[in-house]
């Protein structure tokens, strides 16, 4: 799956790791999923990161509200 939206990233990451945790899966599998995991997870920090930063650009002292360009990918 290619990271999409925070939120669908998300859903996806936490689904992920229901079926890590089972402990079912074959050793092949579990590794596709584990980095399917780990993908997902910089992509939802990464976003998560960006967010912050336009809060803090927007939450300036000095009282100049600016906006940071996104990626688009929202």
């Amino acid at each position: 799956m290619k990271p999409g939206h925070f939120e669908q990233s998300l859903a996806r990451l936490e689904e992920v790791a229901q079926l890590l945790e089972r402990g079912d899966l074959p050793l092949e599998e579990g590794l596709a999923l584990f980095e399917e995991g780990v993908t997902l997870s910089r992509h939802c920090q990464d976003r998560l990161d960006a967010a912050e930063k336009r809060i803090t650009s927007l939450s300036a002292v000095d009282g100049s509200a600016t906006t940071l360009p996104t990626s688009g990918d929202d």
